[in-house]
């Protein structure tokens, strides 16, 4: 189907638009015709507790309701399960002002719409028309209709939500509404033609071109903007962006509405009318296939083998990789028919005598990797962690073995694609004869195991060959018997006795190193497993020519499901000639490496246990001890009122006469000042003992404070702002409300959440919310650094999300007799919640408290 151009707009197909998230059942190939884990297109299921991404548009597919077919609404009385249902009726209230709002916008966008329909009807039998009656027709076709639909629904619920009681009623007008999708059907089916038609007359109509590029659009009552301005293509896109909107209020409005509750029957009965009519249209989609080619392939000895991602003709593909004695063989498992043998189809080998690594200068002219924004892989991350407990939930409740195996292959789907889209760190190869390689690891570490276990064979004597196709197919046929790593790297292929990891904090100590021939300038980074690759969570300060460098530098490293530590020594490059090379390449040489199991029996004591890891000759040094989440949530209050860490936020500001406490406005200007433009700000941890310090310093309110700031590293100052907001008594966004920020963020319509998340913002006390929104806006401009410091705003809600919004005491007691992956769950909520606030248009603190509901500006 030709894709349409929309001004301001994405260049895409009207059925795409509309389609994309209802697919399921279309199985999805890779360019080279072999099949692949399809991964869902964003948006395209509905979590039943966390939405999908806080700015999504409100496509959304109402199939993961459907019995049978992924998660049902799970009626619950109030805010979630054991909470009253009188908070689940304000939920309600909620969720219907929210959608009220947006139907406010919608109406007010289809009488825009038809505004220019008359005077062209009065025209069309006059000499000189503008448009034919014919032509009139096809581009309004059915929007009258519409327009009535929904004006009578909003003058049906406006009168029932503006007197609210706890009696209400309205799920027949849901009925209703849902009833005439019909028209919705009729509109649809013509979209096509009507924008065609709309842009044809544009192009050979002048008049026609100047009524259809501004159409003036009435703001909401309580709007400051009387009107905007908006092309009428635009508005006829408005009511394909509208067609699940009630879908999605329906899963939200039956997900807080008690079973008992005579609304309840209707909304369920309108929501199997919109997942029929949505299903209607599903069916017109067929799956993509092309044709599978088989190459062949021979056997030596294996030397090391593994999953790497391949970035081969601009998109990236999983391959298992053979090292054997003179060859690197690369393959691809094929997809084995049921009762068969896997085998491996080879991609290309190279021999050994033939292959070599680019140099720096040469890196540097090959191209640039294209990295995947940091808020896909979170919100990826997200998804795979609501899948997870809903697989502890289902094991919990003696669910069907079927809905299980359907959300682990969902979980698998997820994780694959968070494996081949999380690496960035490339590791080329080239062959003398010309042709290039490239792979993208997710650690320094992996890199340089795969360039020394290469350059180790290569100090043999190899020669030069080119292998026959049977000698090809033997060797590749080898690889299934041989291979050592026998399951693509994902939590879902674990066994479910296997352990899950640990959730909570490690705290560590590099001490010393020792072993160096020669001085160097040498620092050591810390490297923990999540979500199956690892990721770089602390670096020491570089100790300046040395062969014993003394560190003793203690780290807090959050850990999410993680099993392994991995401790890399480097020796810095200080010439600058070789950094301004691939921004993912890590110049500095790597003096040594090793990694250690996290045990959870020998890790979770009180005490420090002291450890010696071994590399390349070098030993470094270290102590570690873990704080599990339930004891990272014992707030213990200060001993000391006249301080400021453990202490009320309410009594620090009223102490100090000021609107946000003292502490945080000095970190954040120290930070702003000189660490906005620092790699890995707020995630690299600071040094503990210049924390505590700076603790001590702030509490004793010691006048030589800022002397010490401006001398202190900043990511100890840094620290000292988040371990500010952990030791508060209770978490900034407070006990009370952190049911409900958690049902908030779990809405699917973006109205009803607006209105529900900008609600418990008010509902903070003063000196919360202003600490709060300051914090914002500072975070905000750190990601506008994200360039040279590599924080996006993603990465930013990682990191203050838990700390800022944590279950109280008891609540998480709860979460954690069920599973680490609810409470991984629970935490990936927590960051959705800031991270909402983070991508939202600034938040005033005046027009916040002035308005008692906060309108959308688009729908």
């Amino acid at each position: 189907m030709e894709p349409l151009s929309h001004r301001g707009l994405p260049r895409l197909s009207w059925i795409d638009t509309l389609y994309s998230n209802f697919n399921y059942g279309a199985d999805e190939y890779d360019a080279e015709g072999n099949e692949e884990p399809k991964v869902l297109p964003e948006g395209s299921e509905t979590m039943p507790y966390i939405d999908e991404s806080p700015t999504m548009s409100p496509h959304l597919s109402a199939r993961g309701q459907e019995s049978g077919d992924g998660i049902s609404p799970t009626p619950t009385d109030g805010l979630g399960t054991g909470v009253d249902a009188g908070k689940g009726l304000e939920m309600r209230k909620l969720v219907l002002s929210g959608f009220l709002a947006s139907e406010e916008i919608y109406i007010n966008q289809l009488e825009a719409l038809l505004l220019p329909m008359k005077p062209l009807k009065a025209t069309a039998t006059t000499s000189q028309p503008v448009l034919t009656l014919q032509q009139i027709e096809t581009i309004f076709y059915k929007i009258q209709d519409i327009y009535e639909i929904h004006k009578e629904f909003y003058d049906s619920l406006c009168p029932k939500v503006q007197q609210w009681d706890s009696s209400i009623t309205m799920g027949h007008l849901f009925q209703k509404l849902a009833s005439q999708l019909g028209v919705y059907k009729a509109f649809v089916d013509n979209y096509k033609i009507a924008v065609e038609t709309a842009e044809k007359c544009s192009q050979s109509n002048y008049q026609f071109q100047k009524i259809s590029e501004e159409l003036k659009v009435k703001g909401p009552k309580d709007s400051k903007e009387s009107h905007t301005s908006v092309t009428m293509e635009a508005l006829l896109y408005k009511p394909i962006d509208r067609v699940t909107r009630s879908t999605l209020v329906l899963h939200d409005l039956l997900k807080h509405t008690p079973a008992d509750h005579p609304d309840y029957p209707l909304l369920q009965d309108a929501l199997r009318i919109s997942q029929n009519f949505l299903s209607s249209i599903n069916e017109d989609i067929d799956p993509r296939r092309t044709a599978v080619t088989t190459p062949k392939g021979e056997t030596r000895q294996l030397v090391k083998d593994g999953f790497l991602v391949e970035l081969s003709e601009g998109s990236r593909k999983l391959r298992h990789v053979f090292l054997f004695t003179d060859v690197l063989l690369c393959a691809k498992l094929k997809k084995a028919a049921a009762g068969k043998h896997q085998q491996y189809d080879c991609k290309w080998y190279v021999p050994l005598a033939d292959l070599v690594f680019p140099s720096p200068e040469e890196s540097e002219h090959c191209p640039q990797v294209h990295v995947i924004p940091d808020h896909e892989l979170e919100d990826m991350k997200m998804k795979i962690s609501a899948i997870k407990s809903e697989v502890q939930k289902e094991k919990a409740n003696k669910g069907q073995s079927r809905a299980i195996e359907r959300l682990k292959k969902k979980m698998f789907e997820n994780e694959f694609w968070l494996l081949l889209n999380s690496p960035a760190i490339p590791f080329r190869i080239h062959n003398r004869n010309g042709k290039s390689y490239l792979f993208l690891l997710s650690s320094d570490y992996e890199r340089s195991e795969w360039r020394e276990a290469i350059q180790k064979l290569q100090k043999k004597d190899l020669q030069a060959f080119v292998l026959s196709s049977l000698e090809l197919q033997v060797l590749t046929g080898s690889c299934f018997k041989l291979r050592t790593v026998h399951n693509i790297p994902v939590t879902s292929n674990k066994d479910d006795d296997e352990s899950p990891g640990l959730y909570g904090f490690l705290h560590v100590i590099v001490h010393s190193a020792k072993g160096f021939k020669q001085s160097a300038n040498l620092y050591c980074t810390l490297e923990v497993d999540s979500f199956g690759y690892f990721v770089s969570k602390a670096k020491t300060r570089v100790f300046r020519d040395t062969t014993e460098p003394q560190w003793n530098e203690e780290f807090e490293i959050e850990l999410e499901g993680s099993q392994s530590l991995r401790i890399l020594c480097y020796e810095k490059c200080y010439d600058k000639t070789k950094l301004n090379k691939d921004n993912n390449e890590i110049v500095d040489k790597i003096m040594g490496k090793g990694q250690i199991q996290l045990d959870p029996q020998a890790v979770q004591t009180k005490n420090w246990h002291m450890d010696v890891i071994e590399m390349n000759g070098i030993k470094v040094e270290f102590s570690m001890k873990f704080t599990s989440r339930d004891m990272s949530l014992k707030r213990t209050p200060s001993k000391k009122q006249t301080g400021v860490f453990g202490v009320k936020i309410s009594v620090v500001t009223k102490r100090e006469r000021s609107k946000v406490p003292y502490i945080v406005r000095q970190c954040i200007e120290e930070v702003e000042k000189r660490g906005i433009e620092e790699v890995g700000i707020y995630r690299i941890s600071g040094v503990a003992t210049d924390i505590q310090a700076l603790k001590a310093v702030f509490d004793a309110n010691n006048k030589d404070i800022l002397v010490m700031l401006s001398d202190m590293d900043i990511n100890a100052i840094a620290g000292t702002l988040k371990l500010y907001f952990r030791e508060l008594p209770e978490p900034l966004l407070t006990d009370r409300l952190y049911p409900a920020f958690m049902e908030g963020i779990a809405l699917s319509d973006p109205a009803a959440k607006e209105n529900c998340m900008m609600h418990l913002l008010r509902s903070l006390p003063d000196p919360n919310l202003i600490t709060f929104l300051f914090l914002l806006e500072h975070l905000k401009r750190v990601a506008e650094k994200e360039p040279i410091n590599k924080m996006s705003l993603h990465n930013l809600a990682t990191v203050f999300g838990p700390t800022l919004l944590r279950p109280s005491e008891g609540e998480s007691k709860a979460h954690l007799t069920l599973a680490s992956d609810i409470w991984s769950h629970d935490v990936m909520a927590q960051v959705q919640v800031l991270l909402y606030y983070l991508q939202h248009p600034p938040i005033s603190f005046t027009e916040l408290k002035r308005n008692t509901l906060y309108f959308s500006t688009d729908v």
